[in-house]
């Protein structure tokens, strides 16, 4: 029997390791948008459709979990279907052309602005004004944020608009994607639950691109890097993550998530040179640090 010190080292583990996972995948994305010319659409269509496949061959061979069952409900059907488009697909697209666009650090960065949109919501919804520290984590935020885009410099964008529009979405639709499923991950295993959202969101964009129209460089590295985002920038992440809410809890998960900002940033910056200067850092550790805040929530 795993002892209850073992168990947190397990959840501490797998979260960071998705962090990670999550990060590394985003860089290796950069490369083939930027290096191979790889279509961001086709990317998305494929690891989605290929990751939902993965994750419920995984739910019904090894969980033995009923895959079908979330279907014969009309309610999680239709939970089911707008939380495949308007957040699980949102997120992937909107994250994915903020990295074509800029830069797989900048775009997990703003991103990670997510949690002050989720604060905002709840405050509105429950009809109260935000806390003092939320109040000071939605600054902080907004500073992060400016820091990041204009490296301290209000008169210039060190982004194009294009870059800060879909990495600003991003941070929206990761509210969207946060909030959304609840009420089906309370009723399904969270591995069926995810991967009908990949498999459906994949189906609906293969209308926008589809999986067999193949574009750019193809060599050993595209083949590979690709290979690496599905299996290890997806399926695995995915599953480590909502491994480690079972064991240690949501609160814990999700604070320990924020390295994956970091690990796309230092990633980055060795290995495919993206410049990122003293403001792009400070802001950097201003968005995280709302993270750290709001999880004391």
């Amino acid at each position: 029997m795993p002892t209850k010190k073992s168990t947190i080292y397990k959840g501490f583990s797998l979260a960071i390791a998705a962090a990670i996972l999550w990060g590394v995948s985003g860089t290796l994305a950069q490369f083939l948008f930027q290096k191979r010319e790889i279509n961001v659409e086709w990317l998305i269509t494929v690891r989605m459709l290929l990751s939902g496949i993965c994750l419920l061959s995984f739910a019904k061979t090894s969980e033995r979990a009923p895959i079908f069952k979330i279907w014969k409900t009309k309610i999680d059907s239709l939970q089911l279907l707008a939380f495949s488009i308007f957040g699980m697909l949102a997120v992937q697209y909107t994250y994915f052309a903020a990295i074509k666009h800029s830069n797989a650090a900048t775009a997990t960065v703003l991103q990670y602005a997510g949690p002050i949109i989720i604060a905002i919501y709840l405050a509105f919804k429950h009809k109260r004004l935000p806390s003092l520290l939320e109040l000071f984590a939605i600054i902080l935020a907004i500073i992060g944020t400016f820091l990041l885009v204009t490296n301290g410099n209000i008169n210039t964008l060190a982004i194009s608009n294009t870059a800060l529009f879909f990495g600003l979405a991003s941070a929206v639709a990761l509210a969207i994607y946060t909030l959304m499923p609840m009420t089906l991950l309370s009723k399904h295993k969270s591995s069926v639950v995810i991967g009908w959202f990949l498999l459906c969101g994949g189906i609906a964009f293969s209308f926008m691109k589809a999986p067999w129209d193949i574009q750019g460089v193809w060599d050993t590295k595209t083949y590979l890097f690709t290979a690496l985002i599905i299996l290890f920038g997806t399926v695995f992440p995915f599953y480590f993550y909502l491994t480690s809410v079972k064991l240690i809890g949501g609160q814990k998960a999700s604070l320990l998530a924020s390295a994956e900002p970091l690990s796309a940033t230092l990633l980055a910056v060795s290995w495919l040179h993206v410049p990122f200067s003293l403001w792009d850092w400070i802001g950097t550790f201003c968005i995280i640090a709302t993270v750290f805040m709001l999880s004391k929530k």
